[in-house]
């Protein structure tokens, strides 16, 4: 008996929310315990500190951004048939090449920051005294880059190892930053604290996928130029979803880097606080993003447009919803928590915060279209689009900063992100009309 299409899509959409669960339940322990360690440190250092300290560490993350590949969504896309027929060496061989891909993005980081800190260390604020510890930061960012392990737990359905994993970075860095405090509170200790959480982290993604079997399975999958001939379009996917998740998550830590040059680090400082709590609806979309993709992939691969326009009017109406209330949270809340976690000296972050939850609901509720777009492999048409907003992004930032200090940056993200709702809004329209072939 065939499936109707409406049962196949509200079995999809249990299965979103299923894994959304289990997404939420390990953010949420990072929610709280976030409050804690930020809290820590930000008294620890005081705006000046801890604005060093944001820069250093924003600098990282953008580093491993701009080089890490999206491998998670490889392994999904590609690793869905050959699961589906059984066939472990090709799925060995989609988890091998993923593998292989972010190592090598490691390497060329690894690289790339030591060139960066070389030679423009004193333009970001960084001096000789830090320099060694943002190296081995950046380089710890870089070599655990954990992709390929949360792609395979994610194509097995394994949503609740993942989330269990995720906590690991919270608990560590809580733990790390109250010894830190006590000891001894610098820069340098924080710093050792965050790094130390992520290689907790990836080791936990590999030691469950070990136990599992999947590296041994990896190890069977030789042949990269069988993988290249098994799936022709797959080096077209992995640079097109990478240069527009760079361009999305990029564009997040680039305005503080804007603040850092222009106006010190004291004012990267309160940036970096308010971008942090703000930052959560940016996790947010992440994660209804990893909790959606691996079902939109089963379904949309024969979808017609009247089903593809019931999956993203639920999917918009779900996202939107939520926005909508976690934009009115953060106008109740927001004031209080950042006072609570920064204390007086953070107070003036207020407009950052506010303008910064309004450019992350406006990603929170297109975060549909998005998914949907790459599941179709028309992640080129999402790269455009994401391309346009950063453009956009970066004139308002630059047009509004001498007016209006850090808050025009913040306003400038929020022009940025209005941009690119209103053209992933018109992509959604299109395909609900007409549907969407995918390239081959």
């Amino acid at each position: 008996m065939v499936e109707e299409p409406e049962g196949r899509f509200s079995g999809a959409m249990g299965a979103v929310w299923r894994n959304l669960g289990w997404l939420l339940a390990s953010r949420g322990v990072l929610a709280v315990l976030s409050l804690f360690y930020l809290g820590i440190a930000t008294r620890s250092l005081g705006v000046y500190g801890f604005g060093r300290f944001a820069l250093i560490i924003g600098a990282a993350q953008t580093l491993a951004t701009l080089v890490a590949f999206q491998s998670w969504q490889v392994i999904v896309q590609y690793g869905t048939p050959a699961l589906a027929r059984g066939d472990d060496e090709a799925l060995g061989r989609v988890f091998r090449g993923s593998a292989l891909v972010d190592a090598g993005s490691a390497a060329i980081g690894a690289v790339l920051a030591w060139l960066i800190l070389e030679f423009f260390g004193e333009a970001l604020g960084i001096g000789p005294t830090l320099q060694r510890a943002t190296l081995i930061f950046a380089i710890v960012q870089l070599v655990t880059i954990r992709s390929t392990p949360l792609g395979i737990l994610r194509l097995r359905d394994r949503f609740a190892l993942s989330a269990a994993a995720d906590s690991v970075t919270p608990v560590a860095r809580f733990v790390g930053t109250v010894l830190v405090w006590a000891v001894h509170p610098t820069v340098q200790g924080f710093l050792f604290a965050w790094g130390l959480a992520e290689i907790l982290t990836a080791a936990t993604y590999w030691i469950m996928v070990a136990q599992r079997g999947e590296i041994a399975l990896m190890r069977r999958g030789r042949g990269m130029k069988r993988l290249l001939a098994e799936h022709p379009g797959i080096v077209r996917f992995a640079l097109s979803t990478n240069a527009s998740s760079t361009l999305g998550l990029s564009s997040k830590q680039i305005p503080l880097l804007v603040v850092g040059a222009a106006a010190g680090p004291a004012a990267a400082g309160a940036f970096r606080l308010a971008s942090q709590i703000a930052q959560a609806l940016a996790k947010l979309s992440q994660l209804i993003s990893r909790a959606a993709f691996p079902e939109v992939v089963k379904t949309v691969r024969d979808a017609k447009p009247g089903e593809l326009g019931r999956l993203l009017r639920r999917l918009f109406l779900a996202s939107g919803a939520a926005a909508v209330v976690i934009m009115a949270l953060v106008a109740v809340a927001g004031r209080p928590v950042l006072n609570l976690v920064g204390g007086r000296d953070f107070t003036g972050a207020w407009p950052i915060l506010l303008w910064l939850a309004v450019a992350g609901c406006l990603d929170f509720a297109t975060v549909g279209v998005d998914t949907v777009m790459t599941a179709l492999q028309r992640a080129g048409t999402v790269f455009a689009i994401r391309a346009l907003g950063a453009g956009l992004m970066l004139a308002a930032a630059f047009a509004l900063m001498p007016f209006f200090g850090p808050t025009g940056v913040a306003i400038g993200v929020a022009v940025g992100s209005a941009g690119v709702a209103v053209m992933m809004a018109i992509v959604a329209v299109r395909l609900a009309k007409h549907g969407a072939r995918r390239p081959s």
